[in-house]
This record gives C-alpha cells, sequence and structure tokens, in this order.
C-alpha cells in the first residue's frame, strides 16, 4: 500500500491483478485499485475531480479526468474517510498510475489538489 498526505487529506492506495477479466494474449491486463480518501483536517471537504495520468511499461501514457470517483462527488467530513474501488487496463503486464483530486473546503469554498501517490500495477506472475 501507499500512502500519501496533502493539505490534509490523505490518500492511500491497494492495487491487485485481475486474472479473470485479463487476456494475456490480446495484450489485455485488468488491475483494480482500491482507494481510501481520509479527512485528517478540522473541516469538510468535497471531492469534486479526479485526474490520472497512467503509464504501461511500453511507454504508453493515458490521461483520463472527470467528476467525482465512480459517479460520486463525495463529502468528508473531519476524521472520516471515503473509500472505493476501481479499475485500470493495461496493455503491458505493468505499469504505473498516479493523480490529483480536485476538493473543496466547505467552510470557505476553497478549491485545492490533493496529490494520489504514484503506484505500481504489476501482475504476480511479472515478480517471479
Amino acid at each position: 500500500m501507499v500512502a500519501q498526505i496533502t493539505e490534509g487529506v490523505k490518500v492511500s492506495v491497494e492495487t491487485t491483478y485481475q486474472p479473470e477479466y485479463s487476456n494475456p494474449a490480446n495484450e489485455h491486463y485488468m488491475f483494480a485499485y482500491k482507494i481510501q480518501i481520509e479527512n485528517l483536517t478540522d473541516y469538510s471537504v468535497q471531492l469534486l475531480r479526479r485526474h490520472w495520468t497512467i503509464f504501461d511499461s511500453n511507454g504508453t501514457k493515458r490521461e483520463v479526468e472527470g467528476e467525482g470517483v465512480v459517479g460520486l462527488q463525495p463529502i468528508i467530513t473531519p476524521g472520516q474517510h471515503h473509500e472505493y474501488v476501481s479499475g485500470c487496463n493495461l496493455k503491458t503486464d505493468m505499469g504505473t498510475m498516479k493523480g490529483t483530486y480536485q476538493m473543496k473546503r466547505l467552510v470557505d469554498g476553497e478549491i485545492f489538489d490533493v496529490s494520489i501517490p504514484q503506484f505500481a500495477l504489476i501482475a504476480p506472475f511479472k515478480l517471479n
């Protein structure tokens, strides 16, 4: 697991390879990732947008951007967290992802970015 704190918001990431949804013969490798966003501040924050940069080990780079996460723009109160699971497909058996969440402090409307730490997506057979 990797984690990073930005502006009092902690983002933790765990990944798992999904062999049942992968097809290596067709260069299709599926990974799931679980994100926990924890509010360590004294004020409520809302996640507005996400921006991902995804790298395959063959040098391909993709960017994904959009509102919220898995259809939600959660409000996270002080001391609470929001968790979700999503997925990413790669054309290679390993790669990385990193990104940012655009957040809003509800007390004053201040918009700020929270870093999503870079994490590896590696098929287990690659480690042998």
